[in-house]
C-alpha cells in the first residue's frame, strides 16, 4: 500500500475507485466497504483509494471536543494495508480545507487529482463548506464529470455505525470478547516499555509499565486482563493491570503487564499487546501480601484460559 500524507502528494497512475471515512477501528463493517473497494478497482484495471483525515474533523471544527478513538493513526495504516488497499491518502484536515466548496472538491481533489472512475460512499455522506452536500448533490457531479457514485446501503451504513457504536461501549465495559467480535480481531494498544516503581519485581510479579503515547487513544475499562504480545518474533502471554494501583495508594492510571515465563530487557521498546479476556475489576487490597495473594490466582486463571487456546 503506498501512503501519502497530504493529497497534494498523490500522483494517480490510474484512474482510482474512492471512498472516504474516518474508519476508526477499521471494524468488519468497514472491511465489507473496502474489500469492495479493492474487488471493484481490480475488476475495472483501476486502483483503489482511501482517503482519510488527521486529526479527525470534530477536534478541529469543534474545539475542545476530546474524541477517543479506537485507533492510533499507524494502527490504521496497518490494517488498511492488511485488506490490500492500493493507496491511502491521510490529508490533515484543518479550517482552511473545511473551507472547501463541495463542487471545489470535487473538480480539484476528486477529478483533478484522483481521476476518479467511481466512489462508493455511504447515503448520509455529507460534504463540502459547512458539509452542505449530500448523496444527491455528488452524482449530479459524477454525471457533470463523468464519475459513477454507488451509496452503501442504509443497512450497511447502520450496522457501521452501530458497530463503532458498541465496540467503544463494549471497551468502557470491560467486554474485550464482545469489541473483538465486531472488530475482527484483537484490542491492542501500543506504548514505550517504561520503569515504573517496580513494586512487581519485590513479590514477584515484576511487570512492564506500557507508556500509550497518543491520548486520544481508547483505553479499556480498569482492571485485570489476559493479554498477549508479539516479542522478537515469539507470541508471549501475560496479565495486564490498567488503572490506579489503590493497594500502594497510586492516584494516577497505569498500564503494566506481567509475562509469563519472560525475563528479557525490554525497556525502551515499542510493543503493542492485544487483549484477550477481562479476570476481574480492580481492587484495593488490605495489605501487598493480600495483593500477592490475589495475583497468583489471577495467574492461574491467566494460564488455564492461554492453555485452551
Amino acid at each position: 500500500m503506498k501512503i501519502f500524507n497530504s493529497i497534494k502528494s498523490f500522483s494517480a497512475v490510474k484512474p482510482t475507485i474512492v471512498t472516504i471515512g474516518t474508519f476508526d477501528g477499521v471494524h468488519v463493517g468497514h472491511q465489507k466497504i473496502l474489500e469492495q473497494i479493492t474487488k471493484e478497482a481490480h475488476d475495472l484495471n483501476c486502483e483503489s483509494l482511501v482517503l482519510t483525515f488527521f486529526p479527525h474533523p470534530r477536534m478541529v471544527l469543534q474545539e475542545g471536543t476530546e474524541m477517543k478513538q479506537l485507533n492510533t493513526l499507524d494502527e490504521k495504516i496497518n490494517l488498511l494495508d492488511s485488506l490490500g488497499i492500493d493507496n491511502l491518502v491521510v490529508h490533515p484536515f484543518d479550517k482552511e480545507f473545511s473551507r472547501l466548496t463541495a463542487e471545489e472538491f470535487v473538480k480539484e481533489v476528486l477529478v483533478d487529482v484522483f481521476k476518479i472512475r467511481k466512489i462508493i460512499i455511504g447515503y448520509d455522506h455529507r460534504f463540502g463548506r459547512n458539509r452542505t452536500a449530500n448523496i444527491d448533490d455528488l452524482i449530479a457531479f459524477g454525471e457533470t464529470y463523468g464519475f459513477e457514485v454507488e451509496q452503501i446501503s442504509v443497512k450497511e451504513i447502520d450496522e457501521v455505525s452501530i458497530s463503532s457504536t458498541k465496540i467503544r461501549n463494549a471497551l468502557l465495559e470491560g467486554n474485550i470478547e464482545l469489541a473483538a467480535a465486531y472488530l475482527g480481531y484483537n484490542y491492542s494498544l501500543t506504548g514505550i516499555v517504561s520503569k515504573g516503581k517496580q513494586l512487581g519485581r519485590t513479590i514477584g510479579f515484576p511487570t512492564a509499565n506500557i507508556k500509550v503515547e497518543e491520548s486520544y487513544k481508547l483505553i479499556p475499562l480498569n482492571g485485570v486482563y489476559i493479554a498477549k504480545s508479539i516479542i522478537e518474533d515469539k507470541t508471549i502471554y501475560g496479565m495486564m493491570n490498567i488503572g490506579t494501583r489503590p493497594t500502594v495508594d497510586g492516584t494516577t492510571q497505569t498500564i503494566e503487564i506481567h509475562f509469563f515465563d519472560f525475563n528479557k530487557d525490554i525497556y525502551n521498546q515499542k510493543i503493542t499487546i492485544s487483549f484477550l479476556k477481562r479476570i476481574r475489576s480492580e481492587e484495593k487490597f488490605k495489605s501487598v501480601e493480600a495483593l500477592k495473594v490475589q495475583l497468583a490466582k489471577d495467574k492461574e486463571t491467566a494460564l488455564s484460559y492461554i492453555s485452551q487456546l
